[in-house]
């Protein structure tokens, strides 16, 4: 077997929230949404980059809580970007990880948190 790609399904409760947290702040794209039929829970895709997601408001679909752990580049750039927007609901900080990492954690509206990772040279980590 070989994974083509790993989609995490993301619970949330609050369409609008949803799209504060993940389009408006993170910078994340709609890139498509599905209604069984009108009032009923959305459930839609969005990514950034490389970074996929599916979130759900249907019962079920994921639970809140969920972690999200990311490897990426470029987190001290992103980190500022997302600071110098001045989002009430979230301040991360970044800082050294155990493990070798320079990481920050965001919290969605859901008490889910998603967590990117960017690996430090040995010699930074010292």
């Amino acid at each position: 077997m070989k994974a083509e790609k790993v989609i995490p399904v993301l619970r949330i409760f609050d369409y609008n929230k949803a799209i504060e947290f993940y389009v408006d702040w993170l910078g994340f794209k709609v890139e498509w949404e599905h209604h069984f039929e009108e009032n009923t829970p959305v459930y839609m895709e969005v990514t950034k980059g490389d970074i996929t997601f599916h979130l759900s408001e249907h019962h079920g679909d994921g639970t809140p809580g969920t972690h999200v752990f990311i490897w990426c580049e470029g987190v001290e750039a992103y980190h500022q970007e997302l600071i110098s927007k001045k989002y009430k609901y979230n301040r991360p900080g970044l800082e050294k990880t155990f493990y070798g990492a320079l990481a920050f954690t965001v919290n969605d509206p859901f008490n889910n948190k998603i967590i990117f990772n960017q690996k430090l040279d040995d010699k930074t980590n010292e």
